[in-house]
């Protein structure tokens, strides 16, 4: 049974979030609490498994209750419940960063209470059972069991040179994004596109922090956006990226049914890949509960590209990492803080022994 702490200032939030947690036969809610001081006071007196904590809230919110939550009890899980609008995301990045593992956005243009708790259901219950190992997902926050050590699966000599940096990621992905970009050369001579599950708003401040943090541009990808030597496109929350070569290299955004419970999902962006760029592709799938991604890596890996994998010690949820592993589709499975100088390393050599493709990338910024 996963004990779970509510930390909120809401009267109301607090019993929403009450009656769908403990809906789930697996979680029981141990208390609540109107702040982060008395939070952190419930936590030291009551245990919790996990703690669902808002930003906002009078006398200590969520931001200063953070490092102090993390100093003393730096393995307790812990979703922050944020806002959906620019401010609410920049915070809940900020969150992240400060030691959260997930986040959960408040509901918004819903009818009623009874359709704010299915979105509740939807996206809190997921991230709460994953990073507490309810039914196979097991956490990394907690002494994990001995396990056979994840091997890579054989490496085949590389035909053509990497055209194209794919990445996909899910919870505990904003933070693993902070270890990897801002790694990247200037210079890149690739473009790189990237997945993060994410809701609207949220993926466009991710790609403002990104950009800032790093040396080559990140943006949120647009529509019939051309592909770049040296940029990073992000997919938009709800929507679906797909690269299209046809005529020239770009992205396409579309409103496709989500796969793998999302949208944006890894799968479609991967797909894409395999059919437009063949065996010219880098793909890396860092944390994340769920298994997105892990068909489009099969395609990938069937075309001839190359297929890198995010650790399970270093992952916060080791969910789709861990299905792309367990398929045997990885070619390399790293700890987070090698992934970075070993993308660098693996395009910089593709491109320098092999001859370069007819493929149309165009120039950097």
């Amino acid at each position: 049974m996963v004990r779970a702490l509510i930390v909120d200032d809401s009267v109301l939030a607090r019993r929403m979030l009450s009656r769908v947690l403990d809906e789930d036969p697996e979680i029981e809610v141990v208390g609540t609490a109107s702040n982060g001081k008395l939070g952190l006071a419930k936590i030291s007196q009551l245990k919790p498994d996990v703690v669902v904590m808002d930003l906002e809230m009078p006398v200590m919110g969520g931001l200063e209750a953070l490092p102090i939550l993390r100093r003393e009890h730096h393995r307790l899980p812990v979703v922050v419940f944020s806002a959906q609008s620019e401010e609410g995301a920049g915070k809940t990045l900020e969150a992240l960063a400060l030691g959260a593992n997930a986040f959960c956005a408040k509901p918004t243009g819903v009818s009623g209470p009874a359709e704010a708790m299915q979105c509740m259901r939807d996206s809190l219950l997921p991230e709460i059972r994953a990073l507490c190992g309810l039914r196979g997902a097991r956490p990394t926050l907690i002494p994990k069991s001995p396990a056979p050590t994840p091997i890579a699966r054989k490496r085949t000599a590389r035909t053509r040179p990497v055209e194209i940096l794919l990445i996909g990621s899910s919870t505990g992905g904003p933070n693993a994004l902070m270890d990897v970009i801002p790694l990247l050369p200037a210079d890149l001579p690739v473009p790189v596109v990237i997945v993060q599950h994410m809701p609207p708003m949220f993926t466009k401040m991710l790609a403002k922090r990104l950009d800032a943090a790093s040396q080559i541009s990140v943006a949120e990808a647009t529509h019939g956006a051309p592909l770049k030597k040296g940029l990073a496109y992000i997919a938009p929350g709800d929507f679906h990226m797909v690269l299209d070569s046809k005529v020239r290299a770009r992205v396409l955004l579309n409103q496709e049914a989500p796969e793998n419970s999302c949208r944006p999902a890894v799968d479609p962006l991967f797909r894409s890949a395999a059919k437009h760029y063949g065996a010219s592709c880098l793909a890396v799938v860092l944390t994340g509960m769920g298994k997105d991604g892990t068909a489009g890596a099969k395609l990938l890996v069937d075309q001839g590209s190359k297929v890198m994998a995010q650790d399970e010690e270093t992952c916060v949820v080791w969910g789709m990492p861990g299905h792309v592993v367990r398929a045997g589709l990885a070619d390399d499975i790293l700890p987070l803080k090698q992934i970075g100088a070993t993308i660098t390393r693996r395009i910089t050599r593709s491109r320098t022994l092999m001859p370069q493709s007819s493929h149309a990338i165009g120039g950097g910024r």
